[in-house]
């Protein structure tokens, strides 16, 4: 079963979307705003948080990247309008970062100011090592205008830890994750060991400097060993959150956390370029093709 699951995965990106589209429903919340929300409220009924993201990523037109800003304030009042325990997730590169780093700068300002208007929370996302600097600068355009904006930092990178060190020791909003783009061994981690080291020890040097970490992983034995941690040094609820990619199966972890009291926020990606992100998701978990095939045949 195992064979037939990646062979699936491997074909997939060469089918036609139509035949693809039962294996993205897994991982997509639909590709319109009222799909996407129709989740989050089901998701915040179930006591989760939630943080939407348009899928899309290196727009090299402006006026592409303005259309794509419009939607991201949009979004925020849909948000907004519906009460929903949500905010927002953007990827520079996705409004205008490929294009010029003061295109990604006006935009993703725009998109602060919005967030800022209905109090609500921004995340700009980290991509690949050639962005990083670009990315941390944007931030620090963006928390000029409105504190309540944060970032993601990714644990294989060696670089990561002196990177927190320059953000100030409180009021500051990270996201770790372990990263999930192919660099040289000579800027990052590739043992899963030494991955999950350094992500432990960045998540307690937030704690130690006051801010607030979402700890972004589907490793089980990782979040095991982050409770362990939290337990042992009485590190405040108010500071953590954990943090996980709709769908991805988990077994009953995610309930049990939010049994035990822990904020659990789930990342719902969207939008009408799922194709390229699902494959992805798919060739990560092949098993996921024998799941759907299943529920296929039984419905």
């Amino acid at each position: 079963m195992r064979l037939f699951n990646l062979i699936i995965t491997k074909v997939l990106p060469f089918l036609p979307k139509w035949f693809a589209k039962p294996f993205a429903k897994s991982y997509v919340a639909g590709e319109t705003f009222d799909e996407a929300l129709k989740k989050v409220r089901e998701l915040n009924e179930r006591g989760f948080k939630a943080t939407l993201d348009i899928l899309g990523e290196h727009i090299n037109h402006p006026e592409e990247a303005k259309k794509i800003t419009a939607q991201y304030c949009l979004l925020y009042d849909k948000i907004d309008e519906a009460s929903l325990d949500c905010s927002i997730s953007v990827k520079p590169t996705h409004i205008g970062l490929s294009i010029s780093q003061n295109e990604a700068i006006a935009n993703m300002t725009k998109i602060a100011n919005k967030a800022c208007d209905l109090g609500n929370f921004l995340r700009i996302d980290m991509e690949n090592s050639k962005y990083t600097d670009q990315t941390l600068e944007i931030l620090n355009e963006c928390r000029n205008l409105y504190e309540n904006v944060g970032v993601a930092i990714q644990a294989y990178l060696y670089r990561s830890e002196n990177d927190i060190d320059n953000f100030s020791n409180n009021h500051f909003n990270l996201r770790i994750c372990k990263g999930i783009y192919n660099e040289p061994e000579k800027i990052a981690y590739k043992n899963y060991d030494d991955i999950q080291n350094n992500f432990l020890l960045l998540a307690k040097k937030v704690a130690l400097k006051g801010g607030f970490c979402g700890y972004a992983t589907h490793d089980l034995f990782l979040i095991d060993r982050l409770l362990e941690w939290i337990n042992e040094e009485k590190i405040p609820s108010n500071l953590f959150e954990f943090q996980v990619l709709y769908g991805v199966p988990m077994g009953n972890k995610l309930d049990e956390l939010i049994k035990k009291g822990f904020s659990v926020r789930v990342y719902v990606p969207f939008g009408p370029d799922w194709f390229d992100y699902s494959i992805r998701r798919l060739k990560e978990n092949p098993n996921l093709v024998g799941y759907v095939l299943s529920n296929l045949i039984k419905s």
